[in-house]
């Protein structure tokens, strides 16, 4: 019961805050509406229908019904419902995210370990040194530099977009992801593509976020590493690999849960400069066109879309700490 409230309230107050942020940009949705040279009558019986010359309680209370109900508006700059705009591009941005956040995990973490067994050889200054480039190195030029070399000069992979154009359409769309749906189909050469679309970009975030889990998990291993508990088990004669594994690495996966599920969040909001260079149409390049062309209903609809998927994936992270650490139920 305390778990539902709590997320309810959170919904709540993203919802709020979406909210007012709607309200005090200097942006006049009547006017993206009909435009700024509508008459007067016409200005004020917009402004009616959208029932913004109703109270701001009154407004709010309208504005969660309707996003409860599914109803985000309309688009500007596409002209369909938000909703089913959300519905078409969120799974692109998904599909990525998730394979760059299983590459920075299945990476990250055994080169976080390892930096941190032997702290201070080659191999934890090599890491480090990857770690700090997954810091500096701006998105947008590594997507290019990548593209450069792996897809116009060497071939490997495919270029920008989701999948070849030829190929855009011919598998029904099921779940939205074009993997996924095209081994529904039994369709093996669109899978292939669209794989050699999806493995260079999904690539690129899963080396940031592997930069980030790399260190933090170093950080955590070297904390453990300093216990007594870890002493005592190599005075007993533990073999080194049990003594990382089973005594270092074991209690440092509460707090891994927490470090995977902040990146796994980031990449499903922050991959905007990576959807434009890749031409990739996931709900980052959807929110920055919106932005540009002032579509409000656009930019609150995927705000909110995203700041769902924050708690969403908090209240997994929660739900998996009680899980790994029964002290905490």
């Amino acid at each position: 019961m305390r778990f539902a409230t709590v997320t309810a309230l959170t919904f709540l107050g993203l919802l709020a805050i979406t909210f007012f942020i709607g309200r005090i940009v200097p942006i006049d949705p009547v006017v993206a509406v009909v435009g700024d040279r509508a008459s007067q009558e016409v200005y004020l019986a917009t402004r009616e229908a959208l029932g913004l010359d109703r109270p701001l309680l009154v407004q709010f209370a309208i504005y969660v019904r309707d996003v409860v109900t599914g109803d985000l508006g309309t688009s500007l700059t596409t002209g369909r419902p938000v909703v089913e705009d959300l519905k078409r591009f969120f799974p692109a941005t998904f599909e990525m995210a998730t394979l760059g956040i299983l590459i920075g995990v299945s990476l990250g973490v055994p080169m976080g370990v390892t930096a941190a067994a032997r702290a201070g050889s080659w191999i934890d200054q090599v890491i480090r040194v990857l770690g700090l480039l997954g810091y500096a190195v701006p998105a947008f030029w590594m997507g290019l530099v990548a593209l450069a070399v792996f897809y116009a000069g060497l071939g490997w992979v495919g270029g920008p977009g989701r999948i070849d154009i030829f190929y855009d359409g011919v598998v029904p769309t099921v779940t939205g992801l074009l993997t996924v749906d095209a081994l529904i189909a039994g369709d093996w050469q669109i899978f292939r593509n669209a794989v050699s679309h999806l493995v260079l970009p999904s690539a690129i975030l899963g080396f940031f976020s592997l930069a980030y889990i790399a260190r933090m998990t170093r950080s955590f291993m070297l904390d453990q590493l300093g216990q007594e508990f870890v002493t005592t088990a190599r005075v007993k004669g533990v073999s080194p690999r049990a003594v990382i594994w089973k005594h270092a690495f074991y209690p440092i996966r509460v707090q891994l849960v927490t470090v995977i599920g902040l990146s796994y969040a980031v990449l499903l909001e922050g991959s905007v400069m990576v959807e434009i260079v890749f031409s990739w149409p996931g709900i980052g390049n959807y929110l920055t066109t919106a932005l540009l062309r002032a579509d409000m209903n656009a930019v609150l609809g995927a705000t909110i879309l995203i700041g769902t998927v924050f708690i969403v994936i908090n209240r997994l992270s929660d739900v998996l700490y009680r899980v790994f650490d029964p002290r905490s139920r």
